[in-house]
């Protein structure tokens, strides 16, 4: 079985793996050396990275080429976070998965949202959007992961009922896996989960934070991303020691840090051919 294939037999409802999302080399190899099964990408994460802001204004070729060093860095199968698929037709997001398979990605997630006027597509173009992307990544001669996103919810230009009715379309269009980023409650992540029998993606955000593996678990899901979260948990770390430091001239935060020889350590294990904690 080949990484793009682990990838796939990860994916097992009702017992989640955490998929670790990543924003340069040596985030990725301190989480593979961790132990991560899985990485990503955050189209997030990258802005922050890029001075850039997420949605819209990170170009395709840019989100491939860091795509690209993120896989390169670690033995680990990557997905790629590809917002929209970078356009609003089914042929732009049938060449970003093509374009993501070439550079050794083992998936990816599309979002159902028009960056131009931040409204969901219609439920046919979005269908007939991810029909094309699950055709793409089946006709790659290779295993691929394609994700369909439902992003409405957390964006708040639809509801549930709305959510589900574009879970099970995509379902039906041929998407590997499902996600519904951020729905209002653990319940109603359970019914995400029950609209049907392919893998379902969950973000530990938000709320979501306060919830265990376990908990995610029993409500179905297969998959627990991270988004940028953990790159925004490192920013707020960023961000109480510079304010510390440049408003009061306290530099005590520093003394929460790691030893640089773990951070070694770690960035050695997961780096490729490194023996990580998995």
């Amino acid at each position: 079985m080949d990484k793009f294939e682990s990838y796939r037999a990860l994916h097992v409802p009702g017992d989640p793996f955490i998929l670790a999302n990543v924003w340069d080399v040596g985030s990725a190899r301190m989480l593979a050396g961790m132990g991560a099964k899985a990485l990503a990408t955050s189209s997030a994460a990258l802005a922050f990275v890029q001075g850039s802001r997420d949605m819209g204004t990170i170009s395709r070729d840019d989100a491939l080429a860091h795509a690209q060093e993120i896989v390169a860095a670690t033995d680990l199968p990557v997905q790629g976070d590809f917002e929209n698929g970078f356009g609003d037709d089914p042929d732009t997001v049938a060449e970003t998965v093509r374009l993501a398979g070439e550079i050794g990605l083992a998936g990816i997630c599309v979002e159902d949202i028009c960056y131009t006027d931040n409204r969901p597509y219609p439920l046919e173009l979005a269908t007939e959007r991810m029909r094309a992307g699950a055709y793409a990544a089946q006709s790659l001669g290779r295993d691929f992961f394609f994700v369909a996103r439902a992003d409405g919810v957390m964006n708040g230009l639809y509801g549930m009922e709305e959510a589900l009715t574009r879970v099970q379309a995509f379902d039906k269009a041929g998407a590997d896996g499902l996600y519904v980023p951020l729905p209002p409650s653990m319940a109603d992540l359970a019914r995400i989960c029950a609209a049907t029998k392919k893998p379902v993606n969950a973000l530990a955000a938000g709320a979501f934070t306060a919830a265990t593996r376990a908990d995610f678990a029993a409500a179905g899901v297969a998959r627990i991303s991270l988004g940028s979260a953990l790159a925004r948990a490192t920013h707020r770390v960023i961000f109480d020691a510079a304010e510390a430091m440049l408003a009061k001239g306290d530099f005590s935060p520093l003394a929460q840090s790691i030893a640089g020889d773990q951070v070694q350590d770690l960035v050695d294990r997961g780096a490729p051919g490194g023996t990580s904690r998995g």
